[in-house]
């Protein structure tokens, strides 16, 4: 598993990046892997992926966010799902880690933080976007954080808001998600087999 941050280049994501061999094509990143940038996100009707999105014509769209790309060349639509739900308890470890004080839900593949809302009511405010999604030689992952939640289409939150250091977290992300798949692979091959 190969990582790399796209670090001091604005990327604007746009859903044409979530094609087959992108890290290679883009980035010289060959095999499986994850690459990460920062940029905004644009994501149109045309572009969505996910048919329910599209269905309801909701655009995605933010003026800054940390995105994700990974790629698995060894792994099936259904094992890929599983590996987004797992990159987002990555994700969750890592801001938990840096800001203890937070409490992140997951719900499906998406992050929450609950706030209090007008009138003394609780609100759910998004963090991520995220999508899971096959090519004819490949798997792949988009996960897109808020790093500003100004002029998002829903409630959200960002990395800004809630005072967690972008670029470290990027990397502690990219590191956390290596090591699991590396684990992941170091257990299946550790164990013997039963009668």
């Amino acid at each position: 598993m190969k990582g790399k941050y796209i670090k001091g280049k604005k990327i604007t994501y746009d859903g044409t990046q979530l094609h087959s061999l992108y890290a290679y094509y883009e980035h010289d990143v060959q095999g499986n892997s994850i690459v990460a940038f920062r940029g905004p996100c644009r994501v149109e009707v045309e572009n969505l992926v996910d048919m329910e999105d599209r269905k309801n014509r909701d655009e995605i769209i933010s003026e800054e966010m940390a995105h994700f790309i990974i790629e698995l060349f060894d792994s099936d639509l259904d094992r890929t799902v599983v590996v987004q739900r797992l990159f987002l308890c990555v994700v969750k470890d890592v801001i938990e880690g840096l800001k203890p004080e937070l409490f992140i839900s997951r719900i499906g593949d998406d992050l929450f933080i609950e706030v209090e809302a007008e009138e003394g009511e609780e609100e759910n405010r998004k963090l991520t976007v995220c999508v899971a999604t096959a090519s004819p030689v490949s798997t792949m992952i988009h996960m897109g954080i808020n790093v500003s939640s100004e002029n998002t289409p829903v409630p959200t939150l960002g990395l800004e808001d809630l005072g967690v250091p972008v670029d470290e977290f990027i990397l502690k992300v990219l590191q956390g998600y290596i090591n699991e798949m590396k684990g992941i692979e170091q257990a299946r091959c550790k164990v013997k087999g039963v009668d």
